[in-house]
């Protein structure tokens, strides 16, 4: 099967994720890369259960896959404007933008119908 857009940014996000969280533990910069890391990683986890689900399991995954997004664009704009730790992450800003928008518009429609030749309800985006 194909994945579907916001799967495929998701899991890249995820992985600019970890490489962040391992240039921040070498810093030394603890506490917030391990909240970044947990955010970060969990978008793709939640996008990963709505493609395994029906109905409201779908829109309930994507909308704390949404608030996820959400919350580690705070983690990232934290870091960047406190300059805790000497990285750029304005490229994981962007990314992580990106996906906030898509999320944003797959829970925005407020239905998920699935027909029964299909196999994932995001296979579209």
């Amino acid at each position: 099967m194909d994945e579907s857009l916001v799967q495929k940014k998701s899991f890249e996000f995820a992985l600019s994720t970890i490489r962040l969280y391992k240039k921040l533990q070498a810093r030394e910069e603890v506490i917030l890369s391990s909240q970044l890391l947990k955010s970060g990683t969990g978008i793709g986890v939640n996008v990963e259960e709505a493609l395994a689900g029906w109905d409201q399991t779908v829109r309930q995954s994507l909308l704390t896959a949404a608030k996820e997004a959400r919350e580690t664009r705070y983690w990232l704009k934290l870091l960047q404007e406190s300059r805790l730790a000497d990285v750029d992450v304005s490229a994981e800003l962007r990314q992580i933008d990106e996906l906030i928008y898509l999320l944003g518009s797959l829970t925005s429609a407020g239905t998920f119908k699935i027909d029964a030749g299909d196999t994932s309800p995001l296979g579209e985006l």
